[in-house]
C-alpha cells in the first residue's frame, strides 16, 4: 500500500470515529408554542383543512386549545379539561359539537367557500 493511500486511511479512520462520538440533542416540537395570533391560528387551521383529515383537524384544535390555556377553552365550552385533551388527542375522535364549541370559544368562524 502506498504512503497516499495509508495516510487516506488513516484519516478516514479519524473521521469515522469523530462522527461516531458526536451526538445530537433533539428537542420535541411544539406548535402551540408558535401560535401567538389569531392570524396564525386561522393559518394553521386554513392549512389543516386543505389536507382533508379529520383525525388531524382534532388534533390541531387539541394543539391551538393548549395554546390558548386548556382551562379557559373548557370553561368556555362546558366541557371538562381533562374530556378536551382527550377528544383533541391525536387518538381522540370528538363529536362534531366539540369542534364547533371549541371553535367558537377560540373566537374562531367557520366559513364555507365555492
Amino acid at each position: 500500500m502506498s504512503k497516499t493511500r495509508k495516510a487516506k486511511t488513516k484519516v478516514q479512520s479519524k473521521t469515522r470515529d469523530r462522527i461516531k462520538t458526536v451526538k445530537t440533542k433533539t428537542i420535541p416540537w411544539d406548535s402551540a408554542l408558535y401560535l401567538e395570533t389569531k392570524e396564525d391560528i386561522a393559518d394553521y387551521l386554513e392549512a389543516v383543512f386543505e389536507l382533508g383529515d379529520p383525525v388531524l383537524l382534532a388534533h390541531a384544535l387539541g394543539i391551538i386549545a393548549r395554546s390558548k390555556g386548556m382551562s379557559q377553552i373548557g370553561r368556555a365550552t362546558g366541557l371538562g379539561r381533562e374530556s378536551l385533551y382527550k377528544a383533541l388527542s391525536a387518538k381522540g375522535n370528538p363529536e362534531f359539537a366539540t369542534i364547533v364549541k371549541v371553535i367558537h370559544a377560540l373566537g374562531l368562524k367557520l366559513k364555507v367557500a365555492a
